[in-house]
């Protein structure tokens, strides 16, 4: 019979552990939380110095029940739950459902789920950590007040169903704010300059850079085309001269270890991931996989930390790995990359292999294909940090034609250091070659290459941007930023499109009404500092309840003048074309729980509804009287059908155009590549193809 119980939250975790521990201990799951404050009410005692009150969480009591009654029968009991804030709070909460003395070593932590940590750590129990149960009793009241007290009055001044919060609002703005920007925007012209040159038939371009008068080099920014036609008239196609060639080597050195964010936007990046199925993939990897001739084990630290900093033990495990499969070259010689970052919770490791020594590819047929992309690019990136710089050989050409200055760069790879294992996705260098150049050579002149430009709005969030915008402003924390994009999206505050974020009507709406009335609390600034309260609180250097009463004292009285203020905003339906055939009245788009729909608006007396098409302005080429619209599959992904359907049964997962092949006769789509667009036959033995 077991005498040891050990409690995590997940039950795919509790049977990793399990098969470490052995026969003397019982591992069991929580599920999650187990106690919390309750739905149906605000549950926190304002008068009573912000007294949370706490209930078990409806459905629990199976699980509770179970875990109570192996309690009893334990000798010893370890909480192991996650190693962070939350993890300490799901302890605290445990403790208190089994009656456990919490002033006992009772805490553990499992930074990886590896054999020699599990047993390392049961080893050395600790004492429930107050501090970090107190920053994450503040976070959750925070949180709760800000909930619970905004949200009715959406409610009652907008629609049901809305819901506001102290990062999710804030998030919400950053995508408003940007649109603005974008659409407020003024474009400004300028423009570039270069010659298309030659030296002994190997051509290269040089761009612009100014003048060059006395040996004193002056930058000149072109504007306007008279301006650039000003300097081509005065060039000489015969005097492009070689002044001075610099050579020179530069260093590109490897990145930092994963953080939570970092890994979140290389995942969407490289891999097209969410952030919430990067996390779910991740917590699959840490919690444990069955590996082919090895058992069940966890194959990353713990994936919920912003701290870049590595063990000693890792680094000579890379060391090792570098030194047999690389040379010595191409070990940088250990770099642990802690930081003393304000915010950082260095307590933790970054998000690291448990083991350089399996090598993704090596494991790969124990894992799922997204289990493999995301282990692969943890581990790239990890023993690329460990590695040395890439170094390039460079060449930086000035080349004169009387006063005006044009200069060509060349770089050359000629070591690869940790390029030999990860390189960026969007960072990515190719070699550029100059042909063999002296001081002196006189250059002959191919073309000139004048080319106007616009200044660019701002580019939309993606979801790797919008979580390196809230990292770098301080919003939010590890542990938010999936759960943040995601109710932003369920609430209809933002969409995605293309991959990047458009704000709703509904969300301007909501976001104006915010900024209006409790702009001094839903904003970067202030989010941000209250963060960094509550890691003081971690600290021991602030106490939760004066950190909670700094911030109710003024919300509650923006919360009483925005009640007396707000009237009634009545959200006008969007008027279409399409007309209700039960009643002949113009139908309206409504909002619902799966989208956007048409209804009759003389509902209650009409109640007509009908799907809303997103056409494409392209007559059905099967049947030739429907349209093409667009659709999505139950999974999600866009297709295009008739809207006469099932008649008709017309589908293409690529967009239709309204032209058939030349060559064939068949329908023509637009086939997207990273290389660009192409305009391709539908019919595969065609293969007719033009670029768009």
């Amino acid at each position: 019979m077991a005498k040891n119980l050990v409690i995590v939250e997940s039950p795919a975790k509790a049977k990793t552990i399990g098969k470490f521990l052995g026969r003397s201990y019982k591992v069991l799951a929580s599920v999650g939380h187990v106690r919390d404050l309750p739905k149906s009410k605000l549950g926190i005692d304002i008068e009573n110095n912000y007294e949370p009150k706490y209930i078990n969480i409806r459905g629990k009591g199976p699980v509770i029940n179970d875990l109570k009654k192996e309690a009893k029968k334990a000798d010893k009991i370890y909480l192991a739950t996650d190693p962070d804030r939350e993890g300490e709070a799901i302890a605290w909460h445990l403790a208190h459902i089994l009656d456990i003395d919490i002033d006992e070593r009772i805490r553990v932590e499992f930074n990886e789920i590896t054999k020699e940590t599990i047993k390392k750590g049961i080893k050395s129990p600790r004492k429930l950590n107050q501090d970090l149960i107190d920053a994450q009793q503040a976070r959750r009241i925070l949180d709760r007040l800000v909930g619970y007290k905004i949200s009715p009055l959406l409610w009652k001044k907008i629609k049901k169903g809305l819901s506001a919060g102290r990062v999710q609002s804030v998030a919400c703005k950053l995508i408003c704010d940007r649109e603005d920007e974008i659409n407020n925007f003024n474009p400004e012209e300028y423009w570039s300059l270069n010659v298309l040159l030659n030296k002994d038939n190997d051509e290269f371009e040089a761009s612009f850079i100014g003048t060059y008068i006395n040996k004193k080099e002056e930058k000149v920014n072109l504007k306007t085309k008279e301006e650039v036609d000003k300097i081509i008239d005065n060039l000489n196609k015969d005097k492009f001269i070689i002044d001075d060639i610099k050579k020179g080597v530069r260093r590109r050195n490897p990145y930092t270890p994963y953080t939570t964010s970092t890994m979140q936007q290389d995942a969407s990046k490289k891999l097209g991931f969410t952030t919430k199925k990067t996390m779910i993939v991740a917590q699959q990897l840490y919690e444990g996989i069955d590996i082919k001739d090895e058992g069940t084990v966890g194959l990353i630290t713990y994936m919920r930390t912003d701290s870049t900093r590595v063990s000693r033990e890792s680094i000579d495990a890379a060391k090792e790995y570098i030194l047999n499969n690389y040379g010595e070259e191409y070990f940088n010689g250990g770099k642990d990359y802690s930081k003393n970052k304000k915010n950082s919770q260095d307590a933790h490791e970054a998000i690291r292999p448990t083991s350089v020594s399996r090598n993704p590819k090596e494991i790969e047929s124990s894992l799922t294909k997204d289990q493999y992309r995301l282990y692969k690019m943890i581990w790239d990136r990890f023993v690329g940090s460990q590695m040395a710089p890439a170094k390039y050989d460079t060449l930086i050409v000035n080349i004169l034609n009387y006063e005006y200055l044009f200069r060509a760069t060349g770089s050359i790879l000629v070591f690869p250091g940790f390029l030999k294992v990860y390189s960026s996705f969007d960072e990515e260098e190719k070699d550029k070659k100059l042909p063999n150049l002296s001081e002196g050579d006189i250059l002959n002149l191919i073309e000139i290459l004048p080319k106007q430009h616009f200044t660019q709005p701002p580019s939309r969030y993606s979801e790797s941007s919008l979580i390196k915008a809230m990292e770098d402003l301080g919003i939010g924390r590890p542990s938010t930023y999936a759960p943040t994009i995601s109710t932003i999206l369920a609430r209809d505050y933002v969409f995605l499109e293309k991959k990047l974020f458009y704000p709703t009507e509904l969300g301007i709406l909501v976001n104006d009404l915010l900024k209006e009335y409790f702009n001094s609390i839903v904003n970067e600034v202030f989010t941000a500092e209250l963060e960094d309260k509550l890691d003081e609180i971690a600290e021991g250097e602030l106490e939760w309840q004066n950190v909670v009463d700094d911030f109710y004292v003024d919300f509650k009285d923006l919360l009483s003048k925005a009640e007396e203020e707000i009237d009634k905003i009545e959200i006008q339906d969007e008027v279409t074309d399409e007309i209700c055939e039960k009643c002949g009245r113009n139908m309206v788009i409504k909002l619902g729980r799966y989208g956007k729909f048409l209804a009759c608006p003389g509902y209650p007396e009409c109640k007509n509804t009908k799907p809303l098409l997103d056409k494409i302005n392209v007559k059905c080429l099967a049947c030739g009287s429907g349209d093409v619209v667009k659709r999505r599959s139950k999974k999600g992904r866009v297709f295009y059908g008739c809207t006469n359907y099932p008649e008709c049964e017309f589908v293409s997962w690529n967009e239709p155009v309204a032209e058939k092949c030349p060559e064939c006769g068949e329908y023509m789509v637009i086939k997207k590549s990273k290389k660009g667009n192409s305009i391709t036959c539908s019919n595969r033995e065609c293969g007719y193809s033009i670029t768009k």
